[in-house]
């Protein structure tokens, strides 16, 4: 996906939220906005997500399955939670007995399953934005747009949308994410760039994510000879380990689950030797798997 001189203003003659943008978006990638209040961090994301038009330029390649989790829910709405997303499964091109499951589970996965059979207008502000999350994820866009989706989530549905994140990274999806906290996915964005001045400017000072901290190291044993395997969620560096046919992979903590996943999920599938994480502080932790495997 490609923004080329794009700019957005509301009215005519009305000043200039955004103008001169240039922005390449790619597959198996994690992008950050930064920016004040006001700078036009939300507009830029409506763009990207399709909700709103450039008044200039050309956006062009966005992906058929796109999401968007905006800055505030809209909670006046004729559904149920389990309703609502339902509904927009089959708009994301789902069945509705698949659109039906699916809503289930990723309430389930966020832990607002008992609330499927609530009216929106009748959910607290955390479970709807559960439910704000839910709808852009059930349908497995290839673009993925959150516009402070973590705000309001308890801290293990944070959880479960950092490792969704992830997920859709692995997957060959992109993510663009605005979020106040900045250690929000500490050291897994591919890309940072800022919205000042009503451009957008690339912070080059940004590493690859295997070069941030805080950062996994794992052990992992494949096929004799092989590399591993194409495409894996932050891109993590490699190295030759210790053992006859141990590589070493290092990647942003934040995508070390997802990591773990594709490489047991890999056909044929790798073993898992060891993980090294991060502790909440202090050094790192080693944690130690078994030299087997399992799939899901």
């Amino acid at each position: 996906m490609e923004l080329r001189g794009v700019g957005r203003r509301y009215g005519l003659g009305g000043p200039w939220v955004l103008r001169g943008v240039d922005l390449v978006l790619r597959a198996h990638s994690l992008i950050r906005v930064e920016g004040t209040n006001g700078s036009g961090k939300s507009t830029l994301l409506r763009l990207l997500a399709g909700v709103d038009s450039p008044t200039e330029g050309r956006v062009t390649g966005r992906p058929g399955r796109t999401a968007y989790v905006p800055e505030r829910f809209p909670v006046a709405l004729p559904f149920t939670a389990a309703g609502y997303l339902t509904h927009l499964g089959r708009i994301h091109g789902l069945r509705g007995a698949e659109a039906s499951v699916r809503a289930e589970e990723w309430l389930e996965r966020f832990g607002a399953a008992g609330h499927a059979r609530t009216a929106l207008s009748e959910l607290s502000k955390g479970t709807s934005q559960k439910v704000a999350v839910a709808q852009a994820l059930l349908g497995g866009p290839e673009l993925l747009v959150l516009d402070e989706a973590w705000t309001g989530l308890d801290s293990a549905a944070r959880t479960q949308l950092d490792l969704a994140v992830a997920e859709r990274v692995a997957a060959g999806g992109t993510v663009v994410f605005v979020d106040h906290d900045p250690r929000r996915l500490a050291g897994a964005a591919d890309e940072v760039y800022a919205v000042a001045g009503n451009t957008l400017v690339r912070d080059t000072g940004v590493n690859s994510p295997a070069e941030q901290g805080p950062h996994a190291r794992v052990l992992a044993v494949g096929p004799p000879g092989a590399a591993p395997p194409d495409g894996l969620p932050g891109a993590p560096t490699h190295e030759r380990g210790p053992g006859d046919g141990t590589v070493q992979l290092t990647v942003a903590a934040a995508h070390s689950d997802a990591l773990l996943r594709a490489l047991l999920a890999a056909r044929p599938p790798w073993h898992i030797r060891e993980v090294h994480t991060p502790a909440p502080a202090g050094p790192e932790r080693p944690t130690t798997s078994t030299t087997g495997h399992t799939t899901s």
